[in-house]
């Protein structure tokens, strides 16, 4: 099953899905999709880190979330932006074929025994890319959404801390 959260920054997607795995079970696993860059993401990854008590598994994965040993657990995905990122890079910035993989792979956790929590960021509540990667990056990521939420048997929005259920 598929719970897909999606909100703006610090709209406290994060802390909602950690607290909904933790309801759902007593060992939850985290995926972290983040390559750190700079010291600044270091140091907010550091903070989530800190943020999970000792019940929690971790996974750090980039690319290929189909083939860590998720199934039958409940499981964090954290986040679909940094995923897609990854996914953007690593297939020269097409958009086609960089989406073809994110379908690929989530298709086959969505085929996986187990309770997937689904973290993205909701685009395109904000200024239009300046660049025309920028702009292929927002089409990429507004069509992943999409999709997700359109195999998700539930969906909810964040906005300032609340959640708003848009799919039960």
């Amino acid at each position: 099953m598929i719970i897909y959260i999606s909100g703006g920054a610090r709209s406290g997607k994060s802390r909602y899905a950690m607290e909904l795995a933790l309801e759902k079970s007593s060992d939850p696993v985290y995926v972290a999709t983040a390559r750190i860059w700079d010291e600044d993401f270091g140091q907010r990854v550091e903070r989530h880190r800190q943020e999970r008590g000792p019940e929690w598994a971790l996974f750090e994965c980039e690319q290929d979330l189909h083939l860590l040993p998720l199934t039958g657990r409940t499981a964090v995905i954290d986040c679909v932006t940094l995923w897609l990122t990854s996914l953007f890079m690593a297939h020269d910035q097409d958009i086609d074929s960089a989406l073809a993989a994110f379908k690929t792979e989530i298709n086959a956790i969505a085929k996986m025994q187990g309770t997937f929590i689904i973290i993205s960021n909701e685009i395109g509540m904000g200024v239009h890319a300046e660049t025309e990667v920028g702009r292929k990056f927002t089409d990429l990521q507004g069509w992943a959404n999409q999709y997700v939420a359109a195999l998700a048997g539930e969906a909810v929005f964040m906005v300032s801390g609340l959640p708003l259920i848009l799919k039960k």
